[in-house]
């Protein structure tokens, strides 16, 4: 299908890194995510992802912080039934469709409007499901979304393209706007952000990155009184593990041992409001 895409800004660009690495996962022996419709978006494209010279191991992350991401969304509703759900910077991908959310639940995917539009030629629709054509630094996108249910709100990568005082204007948004909820994000340390910036699978977003990371999970604790830290997952302690590449999994088995090490790479942090 010939299928052409707005003109997307460099930051929008970004989102085809994520896409590559959950459409590359699906090819594989043994995926962690397990998303072919990531791989069928990327075919419908014909979008080249090797440019990005992705390893087995950054692969592999950005399929397992987004399985861990889905599993705190798919937890919160089934909880919930009533909710409330935020994807933002939701890029391409299909978290609605692979969480498989009640209909009760008003799912919100929220991105630049040329991303919205995009999603909007490129995935099913959902009877639950809203675009929120939005730059997320403007509160006012949030008029649309109900304030008296409960919210999860998920948010993979965002974390480091933002300003911390941007981060933190839009969690005090977010957590003023509903009742309750949980909020759960990919962290980065210092050490991370640093990573990602030399490391040649990212190169090509490293200008992009504004977040200088943080290595206490307890920070955003800091950034609003309301929010408490349910739990930091660090990715190498996940059952996940037992499915890597044989080498791989040694390595991440050895640096487990160490929650410093650990959080070297990526982990997901999970909050309640």
């Amino acid at each position: 299908m010939d299928i052409t895409l707005p003109a997307f800004t460099p930051i929008e660009d970004t989102l085809f890194l994520t896409l590559c690495g959950r459409a590359l996962d699906s090819r594989s022996p043994r995926p962690i995510l397990g998303d072919p419709i990531a791989a069928d978006i990327v075919a419908r494209l014909g979008y080249d992802c090797g440019r990005f010279g992705l390893s087995a191991s950054p692969i592999i992350n950005i399929a397992h912080r987004a399985k861990k991401l889905d599993q705190i969304a798919q937890s919160f509703v089934s909880r919930h039934p009533d909710a409330v759900g935020l994807d933002l910077g939701a890029g391409l991908d299909t978290r609605i469709l692979r969480i498989a959310a009640p209909s009760s639940v008003d799912w919100y995917d929220v991105d630049f409007p040329a991303v919205i539009a995009a999603r909007q030629k490129l995935i099913p629709d959902q009877i639950q499901a809203h675009a929120g054509a939005a730059d997320l630094t403007d509160p006012t996108w949030l008029k649309v979304v109900p304030a008296d249910r409960p919210a999860v709100i998920v948010a993979d990568g965002l974390l480091a393209f933002l300003r911390p005082r941007d981060m933190m204007s839009l969690l005090d948004h977010l957590i003023d706007h509903f009742p309750f909820g949980e909020v759960a994000f990919n962290g980065y340390t210092r050490f991370a952000i640093w990573a990602a910036k030399h490391y040649h699978g990212t190169q090509s977003v490293a200008g992009l990155i504004q977040s200088p990371g943080f290595d206490d999970p307890h920070e955003p604790e800091r950034w609003n009184p309301r929010l408490r830290l349910v739990r930091e997952i660090l990715l190498t302690r996940e059952p996940e593990v037992a499915e890597f590449p044989a080498a791989l999994r040694l390595f991440t088995r050895l640096a487990s041992h160490s929650a410093a090490v650990s959080r070297r790479g990526t982990t997901v942090l999970h909050y309640r409001f």
